[in-house]
């Protein structure tokens, strides 16, 4: 391997897999690894990451909460553009990976590091939203993606190297794993193994965060969520950090069966993948965000964000949170937000949640205009008479042409 490599910052989950790129990195590069375990509300207590880095001989451990700064910088910002792949997916995977290489790349800095390292494979995604992040970021980094560079093809020499460096190997990991899981503050990502045939229903164990909506409570429950800017800063009248509030509708949604998702997506390195996504939080707060935009966005404003929305939504899924595209649409989605502020109260029920109510001191929407009753008289009915007309005369050019 290369010998100008002197110092590494991988990142590190204390599963069995980034413990072997440890051990690997040690070994086929003979350089020092520092270790970065990002918490990102993945429900997983962290500590034992940094058990396992010290037995390994890791002096350099990062471990970091940055739930507050996931939700407020990367997740809200995505909200407020309503952002949804293929018009379903709410991209929890692809929102988490710009932060965690943000980070990698700042710690490399901070810990005069030549490389950074990942633990994604050479078929997925996030291999590339990994590297095109840390490229953005430090275009001199150097990227390590082990998975592209081993020989360590299969479940059994994974553990036979692992066994073989005295890396620890749970008992279940000895067997195959039924499925693989990704998780965080936003969603949890479940693919591969049972899941691999798209053509065969999920069993129902591969659902961890949510209850299925046939268990559901039998009696809907009423929300009310609060806007600020476009942005969600309350629940019920308690104002909630970012984080917390992304929490709390978590609790709500997964316990009324809410945010599930089966879906054969398209990936950008080319290949269909099937994967099953619960997004208790995510779902209510689209939901609800959409509802405030209806009667806070001026028509054009709001058919133009739609207009854009899944070219913004495919920027982030393809790994290009920081480039210059994204940017600029973020500019255009921000400025939309600026009168997107009031409340919205929401029925939850056995795997749905709608809209009930919306209020809003910004509001276009207008009683006088729209009633069945006697009005003031800011709308002439006769109006809509030359409206229709100068609307219809290119209709009717186009048909009498076609009837000669």
């Amino acid at each position: 391997m290369s010998n100008d490599i002197n110092k590494v910052v991988l990142a590190y989950s204390g599963g069995l897999d980034t413990s072997i790129i440890l051990k690997w990195l040690q070994v086929e590069y003979n350089c020092e690894v520092v270790t970065f375990t990002a918490d990102l509300g993945q429900g997983e207590e962290l500590e034992p990451a940094r058990a396992k880095a010290e037995m390994m001989g890791i002096k350099e451990i990062y471990i970091e909460d940055l739930r507050e700064e996931f939700v407020r910088d990367f997740v809200f910002p995505m909200f407020r553009a309503n952002a949804l792949y293929e018009g379903v997916y709410l991209l929890g995977t692809s929102i988490a990976r710009p932060l965690i290489s943000k980070r990698l790349v700042e710690i490399a800095a901070l810990t005069g590091a030549d490389a950074v390292s990942h633990g994604a494979t050479g078929k997925g995604n996030d291999q590339v939203r990994f590297e095109l992040a840390c490229y953005a970021l430090n275009p001199a980094i150097k990227v390590i993606a082990p998975w592209r560079e081993w020989d360590l093809q299969s479940r059994t020499s994974l553990l036979e190297f692992a066994e073989k460096n005295q890396i620890p190997v749970p008992k279940d990991k000895r067997g195959e794993a039924p499925f693989s899981v990704d998780a965080n503050l936003l969603h949890t990502s479940s693919e591969g193994k049972v899941l691999e045939d798209p053509g065969v229903a999920a069993p129902e164990y591969v659902y961890q965060r949510t209850v299925s909506p046939e268990d559901a409570p039998d009696k809907a429950e009423t929300i009310t969520i609060g806007f600020e800017n476009g942005d969600a800063v309350s629940v019920d009248g308690v104002m909630l950090s970012p984080a917390s509030l992304l929490t709390k509708l978590n609790e709500l949604g997964a316990r009324n069966g809410i945010g599930r998702l089966d879906l054969v997506e398209n990936r950008f390195v080319g290949m269909k993948s099937r994967g099953v996504y619960e997004t208790p939080g995510g779902t209510v707060l689209l939901t609800a965000h959409r509802g405030i935009e209806s009667i806070t966005l001026d028509r054009g404003a709001a058919h133009l964000k739609d207009e854009i929305m899944p070219r913004y939504a495919e920027v982030i899924y393809n790994g290009f949170w920081f480039s210059p595209e994204r940017e600029m649409l973020q500019a255009l989605i921000d400025n939309s937000q600026t009168h997107v502020s009031g409340e919205v109260t929401l029925k939850l029920y056995k795997g749905s949640v709608s809209v009930v109510a919306r209020t809003s001191p910004n509001s276009l929407y207008s009683e006088d205009l729209v009633t069945f009753e006697e009005g003031s008289g800011t709308y002439d009915h006769h109006d809509a008479e030359g409206f229709i007309r100068l609307n219809a005369l290119r209709l009717k050019t186009y048909s009498a042409r076609n009837l000669r």
